[in-house]
């Protein structure tokens, strides 16, 4: 069984406040891990800890029982990983760039045509003859994404994976991760909220090199309940008609032509009171939260309010 464990895992440079303080968690088995923060929070350190690209001060890194440190090459055999958005050498082909990382990891292979065609199929990578250097950003990071997966490593660490693409290649990652995850452990670092929310099963929070929260996406979206709606009418509607619903609503502002804001406490059951009342008003087209869950759990971690069960912080392994 696939996994990733840290321990008490600290970087510090120079003397100053460490970039990473104390880390711990495991996760064992498959899906996808959500790894979330600002700049500078800790994030990549972390994982060129994991990957062998950095030594700690102290604490341990550990993939599938191996001390990456200690037991570099048994512990990242089975790894597969992008950290920082690296490039392929401009000289080099499609087919060339991922065949080499092939190399590197587990020596020559006489299916790696088929991997490479395998792996072309499912990104729509550009044709395998071509140079890399003559290719535009999100080829490149197709590329590299390939190279990461090419003789399918069973764990993925990545570093903002779809940095550089566009929303369709997004979604060419996006399907691919959902479909790896089923049966490969996965770690991606991302600043997407709405990447995060589509692909993990768990996430983790970390700022100033602490992490603040471990839990699944799902305990997280009801822990952090979005405090606004969205709702679009298919005929105009005047503001004031919302506003006096009734107690449920505590605010209503316009925010675009038959599209309304609607501030209430969060509660499922104001939720669903507000869109009954709607209905009653005139035919609603569209109601939806006006944020991510990710996304205030991400604002109210980063400012400091948590809103606190310990218990939360210490979510069981990865399925």
């Amino acid at each position: 069984m696939s996994t990733i464990e840290i321990s008490a895992l600290t970087k510090t440079y120079g003397g100053g406040r460490p970039a990473l303080a104390d880390a711990t968690f495991r996760y064992e088995g498959s899906g996808a891990i959500g790894y979330l923060g600002p700049n500078g929070a800790g994030k990549t350190t972390t994982l060129k800890l994991l990957t062998g690209l950095l030594r700690p001060t102290h604490g341990s890194a550990r993939i599938n029982g191996f001390d990456v440190h200690r037991e570099r090459k048994a512990a990242l055999a089975d790894v597969g990983a992008i950290i920082e958005s690296p490039e392929p050498y401009p000289s080099q082909t499609v087919a060339q760039a991922v065949e080499m990382v092939s190399d590197f990891r587990r020596g020559r292979s006489r299916n790696i045509g088929k991997e490479i065609a395998a792996l072309h199929d499912r990104l729509e990578l550009p044709p395998l003859d071509a140079r890399t250097g003559r290719l535009s950003k999100g080829q490149r990071q197709r590329v590299v994404i390939a190279a990461s997966l090419v003789r399918d490593p069973r764990i993925i660490i990545l570093d903002e994976p779809t940095s550089g693409l566009d929303p369709k290649e997004r979604i060419l990652v996006r399907n691919l991760l959902n479909d790896l995850k089923k049966d490969h452990l996965i770690l991606m670092s991302s600043h997407l909220m709405q990447e995060v929310t589509e692909i993990c099963d768990q996430v983790i929070f970390i700022n100033q090199g602490q992490i603040l929260l471990r839990d699944t996406v799902d305990n997280v979206a009801n822990r952090f309940r979005t405090r606004a709606v969205d709702v679009e009418f298919a005929t105009p509607m005047l503001l004031d008609r919302i506003r006096a619903i009734g107690p449920m609503v505590e605010d209503a502002v316009v925010v675009g032509e038959r599209r309304f804001r609607i501030s209430f406490d969060g509660s499922s059951s104001a939720r669903s009171g507000i869109l009954e009342a709607l209905v009653r008003l005139g035919p609603v087209l569209t109601y939806q939260s006006a944020s991510l869950a990710l996304e205030d759990a991400y604002l109210a971690l980063m400012q400091g309010n948590n809103g606190a069960d310990p218990a939360l912080a210490t979510p069981p392994a990865a399925r």
